[in-house]
């Protein structure tokens, strides 16, 4: 972020900036936001701050959160709506509960009958607008409750499909049971519901084993601080007595 062709932007956090940051693996997109608030309120030495972000990733996912503070908090619907780009990996031949790496494989699938030709003809399938039934675990809200708290506790909830579009679906690396990808897509679009689906139409399984989102509308991740970065600058900004 602070090279000589990518200078420190300057910010005007109580009156309103946006921040794009690089989340790290394991972290919720919620622990990012606490903890810019929380650098802010003490560096800046105010009760309160509005910090939001305009997008979950999952946990296991890494990449471009795009944060607003301030007044700017007030853009973050408008952001949400934003296509997206990811890449990432899944694995062919099992199951998971939660379509990724999060919880234990459930099922096993044969995937040696897959071939080159079956993987183009199913690929094309997921591009353009199609319909998408999100994973039970998901932070979707049914009853007041996320999904994800149901589904940790056995409970099965019918969820219906929703339209989403992906314009671009391009598989970057194929070593079975690995395969690379890389998506853009509509807002809303689960990419492990993707995997999911994907395997299903190989007459197999999949699930996904690593994530990343790469852009957010205009917003790249080249652009982006790294968390402990954001962290430090935040801890140096000058502070009028």
């Amino acid at each position: 972020m602070n090279s000589e062709d990518n200078p420190v932007p300057r910010y005007d956090f109580l009156a309103g900036s946006t921040l794009l940051v690089d989340k790290p693996q394991g972290w919720t997109s919620f622990d990012v936001v606490n903890k810019i608030r929380y650098k802010l309120k003490k560096r800046l030495k105010v009760k309160k701050i509005k910090v939001g972000h305009s997008g979950t990733l999952d946990p296991m996912a890494t990449g471009l959160l795009v944060i607003c503070t301030g007044r700017f908090t007030k853009k973050l619907a408008q952001l949400q709506g934003l296509s997206k780009d990811y890449t990432g990996t899944l694995i062919l031949g099992a199951c998971t509960p939660s379509y990724d790496a999060e919880t234990e494989v459930e099922e096993r699938f044969p995937y040696d009958h897959i071939d080159e030709e079956m993987l183009e003809k199913a690929r094309l399938q997921f591009i353009g607008d199609i319909e998408q039934i999100p994973p039970m675990f998901s932070a979707i809200k049914v009853d007041g409750q996320p999904l994800y708290k149901k589904a940790r506790k056995g409970e099965k909830i019918e969820i219906e499909p929703r339209n989403v579009h992906i314009s671009e679906f391009e598989l970057t690396r194929v070593e079975l049971p690995e395969i690379d990808f890389r998506v853009s897509c509509s807002k809303g679009t689960y990419i492990r519901s993707l995997a999911h689906d994907f395997g299903k139409s190989l007459r197999s399984g999949a699930y996904l084993s690593a994530l990343r989102r790469t852009r957010v509308g205009d917003f790249k991740i080249e652009d982006a601080w790294q968390l402990d970065e954001l962290v430090k600058y935040i801890e140096e900004i000058p502070v009028v007595a």
